[in-house]
C-alpha cells in the first residue's frame, strides 16, 4: 500500500525522504515549495529519515484481538502513521496484560504518540494499560465514546474488543479517535486531577 503524505508531514525546513511511488498531495507539495523543503524519492531501504514519535502508533493484540489487529494495520498505514506492531503475530493464546504493558510503555516513554490494544472485549487491556504511569487508556465502542475519550479525557491509548466489533465498526472508531484532538480548556483541570491521583497512588 502506498503511503500518503499531506501538509502535516512536511517539515519546517530541510528534506523529506519518501518511498518511490508514495502519494504526495498537491497542498503538501505547495507547502514544501514555500518552505524550501526538497522531496526526495528513494527505494524504501535507502530512506534514513526516522518517523517522529508524533506520527507513530504502537499496536498490539492477544489471540482474541489478533484478527482485528491485522485488519486495522492497513488503515494506519493509509493514514500515514508509522506502526510499531508488538504482536501477537498469530492466533496462538497470549495474555493480554503482557501485550497491554508493551504498548503502554512505548507510549509512556514517548516512542509512540498513541497506542492501540485489542483483546476479546477490550476491558482487561484498558485495566492493565492504565496501571502504567502516564497512560490514559479508554475502551471505545462507537464514534461518541472515541471522540469523548480524546476531546475530554486526553486518552493516549485506545482499547478495542476484537470479539465485539466488526472490522467496519472498529475502523470507524479508530479513525475518529486518531482524528479527534484534545479539547484542553476546562478539561485540563480534570486531567490534572487524574495525574494527581496517579502520583499519589504510585508513591
Amino acid at each position: 500500500m502506498r503511503q500518503v503524505y499531506t501538509e502535516r508531514d512536511i517539515p519546517a525546513s530541510g528534506q523529506l525522504q519518501v518511498a518511490i511511488g508514495s502519494i504526495i498531495t498537491p497542498s503538501a507539495r505547495d507547502l514544501a515549495h514555500s518552505r524550501g523543503v526538497s522531496i526526495q524519492e528513494l527505494p524504501p531501504d535507502q530512506i534514513t529519515i526516522i518517523v517522529p514519535p508524533d506520527r507513530t502508533v504502537a499496536i498490539g493484540a492477544d489471540h482474541g484481538g489478533f484478527r482485528l489487529k491485522q485488519d486495522l494495520l492497513p488503515l494506519l498505514a493509509e493514514l500515514g502513521f508509522a506502526i510499531r506492531d508488538i504482536g501477537v503475530m498469530d492466533g496462538k493464546p497470549a495474555d493480554y496484560p503482557d501485550i497491554a504493558l508493551q504498548v503502554a510503555e512505548l507510549v509512556a516513554s514517548g516512542q509512540a504518540t498513541r497506542g492501540v490494544i485489542i483483546d476479546g472485549a477490550g476491558i482487561g487491556s484498558a485495566m492493565a494499560a492504565n496501571k502504567v504511569h502516564g497512560i490514559r487508556a479508554a475502551l471505545c465502542y462507537d464514534v461518541a465514546s472515541a471522540r469523548n475519550s480524546r476531546e475530554h479525557n486526553h486518552a493516549n491509548v485506545l482499547t478495542l474488543g476484537g470479539r465485539l466489533l466488526t472490522t467496519s465498526q472498529a475502523e470507524t472508531v479508530l479513525r475518529t479517535w486518531l482524528a479527534t484532538p484534545y479539547g484542553g480548556g476546562r478539561h485540563q483541570a480534570r486531567i490534572d486531577k487524574i495525574t494527581a491521583i496517579e502520583k499519589r497512588c504510585s508513591s
